[in-house]
């Protein structure tokens, strides 16, 4: 908790700083002399020089922080640009030209990131690795372990099963039993209605958007979508691919393109069927699309894991003689 603290302390920051300086550059108080001082150089230290520090002094990873750092300050020349006055501007006119600069080479370092670590996935697809650890590992190689590197395993997961599914078999994966999840009440089948009804609804969103709002709304609308199809293409196919798996020690649950979650058989208070509906809850955490969870995990941690599965009666006969065992 402490490491994860001070990893956000650059962000919080961030956050401080742009309500504070927006304020002061948009209002008239006495903090600025009733609007008459409003100089430039008081964003730009706070966020083009204090702000990187805190980036490298707070973040171990100096990748990490590096592009913190570049990111962040960005948003900083990004928000200058609108808040403060124009007559007040000396060298943020500059910053804004440098501000494309520094984007572009982010993209570049970004896309050349991605494209590695996708030759690498692809290359561990076709040894028939666990494909889960074929796409963190080569995440975590380049970035080490940690929020990024997580969300990065997320996108590449997504464009993975997107693009990929059919080389991937549920076999490969780690595992000494397998489960499924994508019959229980036809999830896979409701996943395929959202998909359809998108796809209608696309081009006749796209040219209302274009003839009554504008062009540009209309395309940034549509790519938008087309992101987010993709992510509903990519669940659709690895909900039927990815199982909740049982091995020795633990139960590695796999639902979709989420990040798989380990629960070891030591933390485990109790298995039992479940027919109720669970509400959200900072104690509880679901992995089911359709109907109600048939499965309650209750940790001796107080923590309560639920689940849908095809087979909940096999999947909990499972796990007690798996319990047993590991007694």
């Amino acid at each position: 908790m402490q490491t994860l603290t001070k990893k956000n302390i650059p962000f919080i920051f961030l956050a401080v700083i742009s309500v504070f300086w927006a304020f002061y550059y948009q209002s008239s108080n006495a903090l600025n002399g009733y609007g008459v001082e409003k100089p430039e150089w008081l964003l730009l230290i706070d966020g083009l020089v204090i702000l990187p520090i805190l980036c490298f002094w707070f973040v171990k990873d100096k990748k990490e922080a590096a592009i913190k750092a570049v990111a962040y300050s960005c948003l900083i020349i990004l928000l200058g640009s609108f808040v403060i006055p124009e007559s007040s501007k000396v060298v943020w006119p500059y910053l804004e030209s440098l501000r494309y600069l520094a984007i572009g080479a982010f993209i570049f370092l970004e896309i050349s990131t991605i494209l590695t670590v996708f030759f690498a996935i692809k290359a561990s697809l076709t040894k028939e690795q666990d494909p889960d650890l074929a796409i963190s590992k080569p995440i975590e190689k380049f970035l080490g372990k940690g929020a990024i590197s997580s969300l990065l395993s997320f996108e590449a997961r997504v464009w993975t099963y997107a693009l990929f599914s059919k080389k991937i078999r549920q076999q490969i994966f780690t595992g000494e039993r397998h489960f499924s999840c994508h019959k229980k009440d036809g999830a896979q089948s409701n996943q395929l209605g959202f998909i359809l009804i998108i796809l209608f609804e696309l081009p006749i969103m796209h040219l209302l958007l274009h003839f009554l709002w504008s062009p540009f709304a209309a395309n940034l609308t549509t790519g938008l979508t087309l992101l987010g199809l993709v992510f509903f293409i990519a669940e659709y196919k690895a909900i039927a691919i990815r199982p909740i798996s049982i091995i020795s020690d633990s139960i590695i649950i796999r639902y979709g393109v989420w990040n798989p979650l380990r629960i070891a058989l030591s933390e485990i208070a109790h298995v039992q069927p479940n027919s109720i509906f669970i509400r959200r809850s900072s104690n509880v955490n679901r992995f089911n699309l359709a109907g109600n969870p048939n499965i309650e995990i209750k940790l001796i941690s107080g923590k309560f894991i639920y689940l849908g599965v095809d087979s909940p009666n096999e999947f909990i006969s499972t796990v007690e003689k798996y319990r047993e065992k590991s007694l």
